[in-house]
């Protein structure tokens, strides 16, 4: 079976979570990590970004790539925060283009509460939220399995 390493970058107004839904969605291949369904995952590093505007990105992803990480999953935190992380798409771009690693959207799919305040909000109705989005905009059962 094949491995993967990858880190994980949570939003900072999240730091003292524990990372129950993260966790549970590696463990199961739920969310973003359904692209792993065949593979053996290792989570070599979990933090969070340091707050606003993330300076915690530079030197935290430099460890994860010493930890032999191939790619980083910014939190489903940082997508269905009020409001979502402002610097999501820079921090996609700078990891992709320092460090050459593979950047995922998202890592537990979108609890079904936040999907329908969002979308009250019309939070993400801008076409750059389709990529965002994707990896964990599962079905409802399993969006509400996450509440």
């Amino acid at each position: 079976m094949k491995k993967i390493k990858i880190g994980i970058i949570i939003c900072d107004r999240y730091r003292r979570c524990a990372g129950g839904k993260c966790f549970r969605s590696v463990r199961n291949r739920e969310g973003a990590f359904s692209r792993y369904k065949d593979m053996d995952v290792d989570v070599v590093g979990y933090t969070s970004c340091d707050g606003c505007p993330g300076g915690n990105i530079e030197y935290a992803v430099e460890e994860m790539k010493a930890n032999g990480a191939e790619a980083v999953h910014l939190a489903t935190g940082l997508i269905v925060g009020y409001p979502p992380c402002p610097h999501i798409t820079y921090f996609h771009d700078f990891i992709k283009t320092r460090y050459g690693l593979e950047v995922v959207y998202g890592t537990h799919p979108i609890p079904q509460k936040y999907l329908d305040i969002h979308s009250q909000l019309e939070t993400w109705n801008d076409p750059r939220w389709e990529e965002i989005l994707r990896p964990t905009l599962v079905d409802e059962q399993m969006r509400s399995a996450y509440d």
